[in-house]
């Protein structure tokens, strides 16, 4: 067979079931062979929109997500994408065409190195060189995408190659490989640490909601009633609705959880990647005993230096202190009163005349989602709201990126979260992010999606507005001009609102969000 059509048959044995990217001349082949497959080649109508639909993919179902871009132009538009999967430690596999092998030595057109330029931001990549290691790359790029830590990885197409015959055949996909247990010296020193503490504390990150260790970390939280906070990717891990939640590390607006974490004397950081949240600002002045049960050793910074490392499975590891840590609890009181004030700021509605505002739209919208329906934020001033205010029930249903924190994800992330759940799915946004990827509605539209877009608009990049302002007092180059969202949202075909009260906003949501169409909401507020 050709080159190409191998290709196509080990990304099917992978269980791929979407490519999403853009067509290109030097993919034409790789196209061709994609025409008669099981896989659904999705156009999007940019890379990077590609990249974020492969990155939330992946994120929400485990399985690295396909992006594909053609040489040039094509790649370097998948780059913030890839890039966002890698610090965000979602399972991702990039695939970009490339001139053939005879120009490439010489400067040549559209001709970039493009390996050596995804190099740091993916785990792995290569050039498929030669026809014959089709199979090895294919299968090595998947292998190394979905193994803890997940991340980002890249192939390299050259367009001769794809046209070139073959005798090799996939590779079959093996169990993935799984860590060991952590070593019992290890686990003892752990268990002695929290259990001699007087307040301790568990810090939830994206690697307890990614390995699916709700259950053991709930049992955990329930065994030693010891409170809970989560980063921002981390929200989901422990329901929200627990009474041992204090939500993220940020939330409660007279500073809450930043209260119990002050008082904490030992924290058990389960999954946490110090790119999520800087340690610096819950581990100021290095005083706490810090316990890190992750996949991967912890990295090297002086306020997170942990005094024991369970380097495991987390699952396995959750587990394995469970049986150490019996008859040790703590007492609620020292969390007690935070607790309830975050859940009360949650949950407070607005009054009947005040202003639109992202947080006084979220009780709102939590009432329209069911449990298990998924939000989607993008990257702004609302993203931090939603982080510290929106009460997250399951694991992988508020999706946040704040490891490189990329915007312009919101959009094309709800169109792969649509394609990927059953639950309903909200797009949050505000109005610079949203413009950045808003083509990809006619994605959406052209796949028959649906999904809720709501778009927060101060006509601002109102986030860096509000951090100048607080820096200096006044702000500069943040202010934009906007185009009417409700007709150019009406332009694609969709149903759009503005609603002008907080009841229309409520009947709003309570109508567009369980419907199985595409309908964007805007909701304008004062910077």
């Amino acid at each position: 067979m050709k080159a190409s059509d191998l290709l196509v048959e080990c990304l099917a044995l992978e269980g791929v079931e979407y490519i999403f990217g853009l067509p290109g001349e030097e993919l034409e082949d790789v196209l061709f062979s994609l025409e008669d497959s099981p896989i659904e080649f999705i156009p999007t109508r940019h890379e990077q929109g590609a990249a974020f639909m492969a990155d939330v993919h992946g994120r929400l179902t485990g399985k690295a997500g396909v992006c594909m871009g053609t040489l040039g132009p094509g790649a370097t538009n998948l780059l913030t994408g890839v890039a966002d999967a890698h610090l965000d430690k979602s399972p991702l596999v990039a695939i970009t065409g490339q001139g053939g092998r005879e120009r490439l030595h010489k400067e040549s057109h559209q001709a970039l190195d493009i390996v050596h330029m995804f190099e740091p931001v993916v785990k792995w990549n290569t050039q498929i060189s030669e026809p014959e290691i089709v199979n090895e790359s294919v299968r090595k790029a998947f292998k190394l995408a979905e193994y803890q830590k997940p991340g980002a990885t890249h192939l390299e197409f050259p367009e001769d190659v794809a046209k070139e015959e073959t005798d090799a055949t996939p590779l079959e996909k093996r169990e993935r490989v799984r860590r060991p247990d952590t070593d019992v010296t290890a686990l003892e020193r752990a268990a002695e640490l929290l259990c001699g503490a007087d307040k301790p504390l568990i810090l939830a990150g994206n690697g307890a909601v990614r390995t699916h260790s709700a259950d053991p970390l709930q049992q955990l939280v329930n065994q030693t009633n010891a409170p809970v906070v989560a980063t921002y990717m981390g929200k989901g891990a422990i329901s929200d609705a627990d009474a041992h939640s204090l939500m993220t590390l940020d939330s409660g607006s007279g500073d809450e959880a930043h209260t119990v974490i002050e008082r904490a004397d030992a924290v058990l950081a389960v999954g946490y990647d110090i790119a999520e949240h800087d340690p610096a600002k819950w581990n100021p002045d290095i005083d706490k005993e810090i316990v890190h049960l992750d996949h991967e050793p912890a990295e090297v910074y002086e306020h997170y230096n942990p005094d024991v490392e369970l380097v495991c499975d987390i699952r396995a590891g959750l587990r394995a202190l469970l049986g150490h840590l019996d008859g040790c609890s703590t007492d609620d009181d020292w969390y007690a009163t935070e607790r309830a004030a975050i859940e009360k700021e949650v949950q407070t509605k607005p009054d009947a005349d005040a202003e639109f505002s992202v947080a006084g739209t979220l009780p709102y919208l939590r009432e329209a989602m069911a449990n298990d329906d998924v939000l989607i934020s993008d990257v702004g001033h609302h993203k931090m709201v939603i982080a510290q205010n929106f009460p997250a029930y399951e694991p992988n249903t508020t999706i946040i990126s704040n490891g490189l924190a990329t915007m312009g994800i919101a959009v094309p992330g709800a169109v792969a979260a649509d394609l990927a759940v059953d639950a309903n799915v909200v797009a949050a946004t505000g109005d610079g992010g949203f413009l950045m990827n808003a083509a990809e509605i006619e994605t959406a539209t052209r796949l028959g999606c649906g999904f809720t877009i709501i778009v927060f608009n101060d006509d601002d990049y109102g986030l860096i507005s509000r951090k100048q302002r607080d820096h200096t007092g006044k702000s500069f180059g943040t202010h934009l001009t906007n185009p009417d969202f409700v007709t150019f949202a009406e332009s694609f075909g969709i149903d759009a609102h503005r609603p002008e009260t907080w009841d229309e906003l409520e009947a709003v949501l309570q109508r567009v969000i369980p419907e199985d169409e595409i309908a964007l909401v805007e909701v304008p507020y004062s910077r």
